[in-house]
């Protein structure tokens, strides 16, 4: 299903919480089998060269970044959940342009081998509130495990009930975000988390466009 649903504004302080508990988007994604998904260079983010969006995978999520704002779900074909962009995580934001298969009209002229220009198109308030939120030391931050088990849903089989999909990733991926961002969605859609890992990543690095955006 590919319908834009009504346009969203974001207030980059009113938001209290990272994403909108139980409020769901349809997207422009609707892919008919799980994707091929490929490392980013240097980044603990996996990319789909076969979709035809600007779309994504990391810390337990999937992102797709459509119509100016970010999206993420636990599941390949959503249904997704609106983030205010001061808490997307910083890996995410420093996968450069190159990887963006539909870009929006101001990436133009950002070089492509370096990250988006976000604090240029979100302000320096967008900058500092992001910061305050990633602030600390970078540490290293592993790739999450790829949620495999959703190869066996295509688009015909695919669960659309958020009950449904709940109960599945709870069984069968046993990962525990390290974003309190990612967290935060799971508990939100009731998804069970196993204990910590112990390469916390966390909040614990800077965020923004002045580490890689230029």
């Amino acid at each position: 299903m590919r319908r834009l649903l009504l346009p969203l504004l974001f207030s980059l302080f009113a938001c209290a919480l990272p994403a909108a508990a139980q409020e769901y988007h349809d997207i422009d994604v609707d892919l008919p089998a799980y994707p091929d998904m490929q490392p980013v260079e240097d980044l603990p983010v996996y990319y789909a060269p076969g979709v035809e969006s600007n779309y994504f995978f990391y810390d337990g999520l999937y992102w797709d970044f459509y119509g100016d704002a970010w999206y993420s779900s636990p599941w390949y074909n959503g249904p997704w959940s609106l983030v205010d962009p001061v808490y997307v995580p910083t890996y995410l934001l420093w996968v450069p342009v190159r990887y963006y298969h539909r870009p929006p009209a101001y990436f133009r002229g950002w070089a492509r081998d370096r990250a988006p220009r976000w604090g240029v198109h979100w302000g320096p308030r967008w900058q500092e509130a992001h910061n305050r939120v990633y602030t600390g030391p970078r540490t290293a931050v592993q790739r999450a495990p790829l949620p495999q088990y959703q190869r066996q849903f295509t688009r015909e089989n695919y669960p659309r009930a958020p009950q449904e999909q709940t109960q599945l990733h709870s069984r069968q991926y046993n990962y525990r975000p390290q974003e309190r961002v990612g967290q935060q969605q799971y508990q939100q859609r009731g998804i069970a988390q196993p204990q910590a890992q112990p390469h916390a990543g966390g909040q614990a690095h800077h965020g923004g466009e002045e580490h890689r955006g230029r």
